[in-house]
């Protein structure tokens, strides 16, 4: 599953704040759908019924993760909000590990959703010193993925919290235990071709596919300047999107 040795195109993930926004980051070349509420948080929770809208109205045609929200470190909450996530038929369930709790204890937990079959994907805080010691343990709990992002969003974009060799160790760590990498963080189109030389199997973008910030409509400008980078990164402008499956039925 993961980009191993670089050898897979990087994918262009885009979070989308409501279902209409999803349905237009599949036209403009998204090759996975985030459903997460910029206005409620950095890992903002849609409504079960808006996700349940938004995989039905995607029907297949692109990956789609969700995630479960600015939650504590509980573990109990954080089993729960993973298999109601997952009900809703999203392909990944992202987990935010916010700092505080234990973190080791909260993706024990989850183990138990990923042997049900949920996808999961952990998300580390690059702005609150992540444990990257806890890589193995993930993959030992069964998950799907690890990516990183930032919590706060006016703090700058994930390579000012994180230099390039760290995020390289952490990409190269998570493709050794088996895990699908993702790289996040108030990324704008300059941070583009230096990411992808660590060759994460995805970038998150959300504020970069916008005019006037995160929380604002997703911009068809704005988008296609993050879809043109990232394929002149790849060496090719005329990547088909979406061809090669991230998620396998």
């Amino acid at each position: 599953m993961s980009n191993e040795a670089g050898t897979k195109p990087v994918r262009l993930l885009a979070s989308v704040a409501d279902p209409s926004e999803a349905e237009f980051a599949c036209a403009l070349g998204a090759d996975i759908v985030d459903l997460k509420d910029p206005a409620r948080g950095a890992l903002g929770a849609w409504p079960e019924a808006s996700l349940r809208r938004a995989v039905g109205q995607i029907a297949g045609r692109r990956p789609v993760s969700a995630t479960v929200g600015d939650l504590p470190m509980d573990p109990a909450l954080l089993l729960a909000a993973a298999r109601r996530t997952a009900s809703s038929g999203v392909d990944i369930v992202k987990i935010g590990f916010f700092r505080g709790g234990d973190h080791r204890r909260c993706a024990a937990a989850l183990a138990a959703a990923a042997a049900e079959g949920i996808r999961l994907v952990a998300v580390l805080m690059a702005d609150q010193e992540p444990d990257m010691a806890l890589i193995p343990w993930l993959a030992d709990a069964g998950f799907f993925g690890v990516m990183l992002d930032t919590a706060d969003k006016r703090a700058g974009s994930l390579r000012r919290h994180r230099a390039e060799e760290d995020l390289g160790r952490f990409v190269a760590t998570g493709r050794r235990h088996g895990l699908l990498t993702g790289l996040a963080g108030s990324l704008a189109v300059s941070d583009i071709a230096p990411l992808m030389v660590l060759a994460p199997d995805y970038l998150g973008f959300r504020g970069a596919l916008c005019r006037g910030g995160r929380t604002a409509r997703l911009d068809a400008g704005a988008f296609a300047a993050v879809r043109a980078a990232m394929d002149a990164a790849a060496g090719s402008r005329s990547v088909a999107h979406g061809a090669q499956p991230l998620v396998e039925s």
